[in-house]
């Protein structure tokens, strides 16, 4: 059996078992309660002072989750530091760069190599123009970005909830229609600690929230990106008489993009989905002759390389006005604190 065919039916395996406290769940239960036990230990080892968090000279905006597997983070990512740019803030992201092989800190740059920085901070980098730092240790990844950008007002942490080595000043969780699940721990559940816990927002992605909070849309563009950046509209994608399309997708619900692209009327002669975060290193374009190949942004970054003629479908996603309002609202009061101590860290990040 094939890698990513492997992977998909382990990832459907763990999706049922973690949607009610069934027999297999019940059976990884005492696992899920070591698991919690270690996670409250080493919380507790940092609010003793034991182990210490870095605290930086800007406010700290980290963007996370508490259930495993993408919940629409990156997007969330990408509209808070439009959305603060858009009021004249310097604002910086720091990334662990998850999927990279280097294990060095660097800038992101427009062609940095994907396997260097990661998927998501490529398109992080492609959708903000925002300086773009990724390291193992997110508080490095902040060192190098605020000595190469000293008027850095804000940084936008991508991920890393549960990376307490990093101090943040506003948290925001993000939920999909998952919602916690059956609220258990790893793994006889999907959450990587427990829930309901503190944090300054909620905010909901899916279209069916599984409980009250603050709420955003998304939609697909009326357009694809091809790699020069041209567009071409999709009502030209769905007449009849031109190639029959493609579209694959390897994020973490491949569905709801073939849905949204049937959403928008296009025929889907055949569609592909390959595990989350997938390099495409073995992916083989001859396979797919003659198809108009369509795929989501985060994987064009990576597929273009292998695909120059793929099509990019953009999402819109755009957070209700109160969750806009109470982000303002809390970082205004962050903002007009005095700063924290310059941060000390050691030196040693490389750029590329």
């Amino acid at each position: 059996m094939p890698l990513a065919t492997r992977e998909s039916a382990l990832q459907r395996i763990l999706t049922r078992t973690w949607t009610q406290r069934g027999a297999f769940a019940w059976l990884l239960w005492p696992l899920a309660f070591l698991f919690g036990t270690l996670a409250a230990l080493r919380r507790s080892l940092y609010r003793w002072g034991v182990l210490k968090a870095a605290h930086l000279p800007v406010p700290v905006i980290v963007v996370g989750n508490v259930v495993v597997g993408g919940s629409g983070k990156t997007p969330v990512v990408m509209a808070v530091v439009r959305h603060l740019q858009a009021q004249g803030l310097a604002v910086g992201v720091i990334s662990r760069g998850y999927g990279r092989t280097a294990r060095d800190c660097r800038e992101v740059f427009e062609h940095s190599p994907i396997a260097d920085v990661g998927d998501e901070p490529a398109l992080i980098k492609r959708n903000t123009s925002a300086p773009v730092f990724v390291a193992a240790h997110r508080a490095e990844a902040a060192r190098a970005l605020l000595a190469h950008y000293p008027n850095t007002q804000v940084i936008v942490c991508d991920d890393g909830l549960q990376h307490l080595a990093l101090a943040r000043d506003l948290e925001i969780c993000v939920f999909d229609d998952r919602g916690v699940g059956n609220g258990w721990l790893l793994p006889a559940g999907p959450l990587r600690e427990p829930w309901p816990r503190p944090v300054d927002l909620v905010l909901h992605t899916g279209a069916h929230p599984a409980f009250a909070g603050l709420t955003a849309q998304r939609t697909l563009a009326p357009y694809a990106v091809r790699a020069d950046a041209s567009r071409v509209a999709l009502n030209d994608l769905a007449r009849p008489g031109g190639p029959p399309l493609l579209a694959l997708a390897a994020i973490a619900k491949p569905e709801a993009f073939f849905t949204m692209l049937r959403a928008q009327g296009l025929p889907l002669a055949r569609t592909l989905t390959l595990p989350d975060h997938y390099d495409f290193i073995l992916y083989k374009a001859n396979e797919y002759a003659g198809y108009t190949v369509i795929c989501t942004e985060k994987d064009a970054i990576k597929l273009w390389a292998r695909q120059p003629d793929a099509l990019a479908v953009p999402l819109i996603f755009m957070p209700e006005p109160e969750f806009l309002a109470q982000l303002d609202t809390q970082l205004a009061v962050l903002l007009a604190k005095p700063p924290h101590p310059p941060l000390s860290l050691p030196h040693g990040h490389t750029t590329s």
